[in-house]
């Protein structure tokens, strides 16, 4: 549950939001009211159309799918870069403490990276990176993988 709220909890908030609207609108009268009318243009009869428990419901439920759908994505492609991580690949992680064009890291074993907890931690690096925000690396680019082991080294040698 704890993993849940973590991931989640941004996109509950801005469900509640979405259903804060959807119960706004459905509720005003012009909504949720429909008016019969006979030949002359006369109101006859004013019914109920529901439209607050249709709307709510509707909407309600595409929240909880679409919140549900994002976490089971989220968690399976966690599990799976732990699982390429522990099996010594490397993974390419956001950092969003790099304000440039390229805002990624690279990391492995093979650079002292340990995963804890969900959490990617190395003694020499100043942050730790969560698994969600990280996928495997394909290594599709050298010249990228080498400047990000360059920027990493530096680092290494500044401290």
């Amino acid at each position: 549950m704890d993993l849940f709220l973590e991931l989640e909890i941004v996109y509950i908030v801005i469900g509640i939001f979405i259903l804060s609207i959807t119960a706004f609108v459905t509720s005003r009268d012009f909504v949720s009211n429909k008016e019969i009318k006979d030949k002359n243009g006369d109101v006859v009869q004013t019914v109920k159309t529901h439209a607050f428990i249709k709307g709510m419901s509707f909407v309600g439920l595409f929240v909880a799918i679409m919140i549900g759908a994002h976490y089971n994505v989220t968690t399976t492609r966690m599990n799976n870069v732990e699982k390429m991580f522990t099996e010594g690949q490397t993974i390419i992680c956001e950092n969003k403490m790099r304000r440039t064009i390229s805002r990624s890291i690279l990391l492995s074993q093979e650079l002292g990276w340990r995963v804890e907890n969900h959490l990617f931690k190395n003694a020499d690096y100043e942050r730790d990176f969560h698994t969600s925000r990280c996928i495997e690396w394909t290594e599709g680019d050298k010249e990228l993988q080498e400047n990000t082991n360059d920027r990493f080294k530096l680092k290494e040698e500044k401290k």
